[in-house]
């Protein structure tokens, strides 16, 4: 009996391999899913101990939208107790991203808080301030300008180069 037990693990080893070669961002999950479709009597935990066994774990690139940059500037929160109560008072802008097969786009969006009009918008693969540049430059050009820009403090929106735009126009931030 343990030799059969043996020998279906080891066959079952052999496909967790090779699936994982093939998708290593398969979890235990996934995994079990997939030995399941191909005939293998698995659950989901002696999937996860198996793969431990053989120091599998899922590789993903887990997203990090709002991580501030140690040498630019914080800004204070200018909205506490504000009423906004007209277009063009208060613009917002965040990041989010959207999964995909194999990792991660990332969506920047420019608001008007009054309104809740989106303004602008931009994906990008990577995480670089280039495409919130992009994103507020088109806003800017087509709605005009607030008077405040509020974002978190993450280091695309706190980079001179994105500040500089709003400060130009004398936007408070």
């Amino acid at each position: 009996m343990e030799s059969q037990s043996w020998f279906q693990n080891q066959r079952v080893f052999r496909t967790l391999h090779a699936q994982f070669l093939e998708r290593p961002y398969y979890g235990s999950r996934q995994m079990t899913w997939h030995l399941r479709r191909l005939g293998h009597e698995v659950g989901r935990k002696r999937v996860r101990r198996l793969m431990a066994i053989m120091g599998l774990r899922a590789i993903y690139q887990k997203p990090r939208t709002s991580v501030p940059h140690p040498e630019h500037r914080k800004y204070p929160y200018l909205l506490r107790d504000l009423v906004i109560d007209r277009p063009n008072q208060v613009w917002c802008s965040d990041i989010t991203y959207i999964p995909m097969k194999r990792g991660f786009l990332y969506l920047v969006a420019i608001m008007d808080w009054f309104t809740r009009k989106v303004l602008s918008w931009r994906l990008s693969n990577t995480m670089d301030a280039e495409f919130c540049i992009e994103a507020l430059r088109d806003a800017l050009m087509r709605y005009g300008t607030p008077e405040i820009f509020n974002t978190d403090q993450g280091s695309q929106f706190t980079t001179p180069r994105f500040t500089g735009i709003l400060e130009e126009r004398q936007i408070r931030i």
